[in-house]
């Protein structure tokens, strides 16, 4: 048994787990009381009398080929985030020299804005020639073109701009490339399992590249999907005081499954399916912050049966799904409740 003490753990813990059943237990979970005297050999005494007294339990630590796929994952989240600051210096660069193209263009680096952008980087300085670089929809937006590159770019803005978008290739370059192996390395370990995450409303490939490298493909790990939940921290907290339950956070879990899985809601909630309604259902209702945990754990829930059972496949119950469900009578003695807690008096006829 062992404690979490940031990377250190890895070391020991990786050079024992192939000979000894090795625990890795949370430090919160066997942190030493308070009076008691504390050196590292009455804290090594404490672990065992935790663990032969069965006050603790292990961490999820992923087996090996999870781990190497772990990493390549959270490498290439790192690279994206590079990039995207990158192309953040991009347009801070562009106010400097009075260039408003991201104003009017949704994609500056789409076909339009990066053929604007070199051609700014290679001495065009005419707002009606760049303008005339705009392709299909675009050239609908001519005249706000012509006045969002009419500004004062200079060599020096365009000496920048260079290095900027060199950086921003060199970053996507190296992004495909460990795409490339992350879907080489599943396909040795992974089967179907990505091709049946990608059929859930709101994740694709990538996003089911991420949740396999977080959460593995063993599920008897976690006895049922509550647990898996309860690990993610995407179920919250029981706190309660002399009969009264305070409110509680679901507190800090893993925060690289907690943004593929936040994205995947963000992007459900605009479809016309269960679980778009279900986020607009809790959102007028709860917020939209909350909505999306608890959304989240609802597709937490599905990738937890699709990958326990190797034959089980996604079908979305559809946008009608909660009123097909609904008991009327209940609904109808809601609304009547609502309505005398406004001060009404309701006669019901059929």
């Amino acid at each position: 048994v062992m404690e979490a003490t940031g990377d250190y753990w890895k070391a020991p813990f990786y050079l024992l787990e192939d000979t000894f059943e090795t625990w890795l237990v949370n430090a919160a979970h066997v942190k030493n009381l308070p009076g008691r005297p504390k050196t590292d050999r009455l804290d090594a005494e404490w672990l065992a009398r935790c663990a032969e007294r069965q006050m603790v339990r292990p961490s999820f630590v992923p087996p090996k080929p999870i781990r190497r796929l772990r990493d390549l994952t959270r490498y290439r989240s790192a690279l994206v985030q590079d990039r995207t600051r990158e192309k953040q210096r991009l347009e801070k660069i562009l106010e400097d020299a009075q260039i408003k193209l991201d104003v009017v263009v949704s994609d500056l680096h789409g076909l339009s804005g990066r053929a604007m952008l070199e051609a700014l980087i290679a001495g065009e300085r005419n707002p009606n020639t760049l303008a005339d670089l705009a392709k299909a929809r675009l050239r609908g937006k001519m005249p706000q073109l012509v006045e969002a590159l009419t500004g004062n770019f200079t060599d020096h803005h365009a000496y920048l701009c260079q290095s900027m978008l060199a950086n921003i290739d060199r970053l996507t370059e190296r992004t495909d490339q460990l795409t490339a192996r992350i879907e080489a390395e599943l396909a040795t370990i992974a089967g179907d399992a990505v091709e049946r995450l990608d059929e859930i409303t709101g994740i694709g490939p990538r996003a089911a590249q991420v949740i396999i490298a977080e959460i593995g493909l063993d599920m008897s790990r976690f006895p049922t999907a509550a647990h898996l939940a309860s690990w993610a921290r995407l179920a919250p907290m029981t706190r309660e005081s002399a009969g009264k339950s305070k409110r509680a956070t679901t507190g800090k879990g893993n925060s690289y499954l907690a943004a593929v899985l936040g994205e995947a809601v963000i992007g459900a909630s605009r479809t016309s399916t269960r679980i778009g309604e279900r986020y607009r259902r809790l959102s007028r209702r709860i917020g939209k912050r909350r909505a999306i945990v608890a959304v989240s754990r609802t597709l937490l829930t599905i990738i937890w049966a699709l990958l326990s059972d190797p034959d089980a496949r996604f079908d979305d119950l559809g946008p009608d799904f909660y009123d097909l469900h609904i008991d009327p009578q209940r609904r109808t003695r809601s609304l009547i409740r609502e309505l005398e807690r406004l001060g009404h008096k309701v006669t019901v006829e059929p």
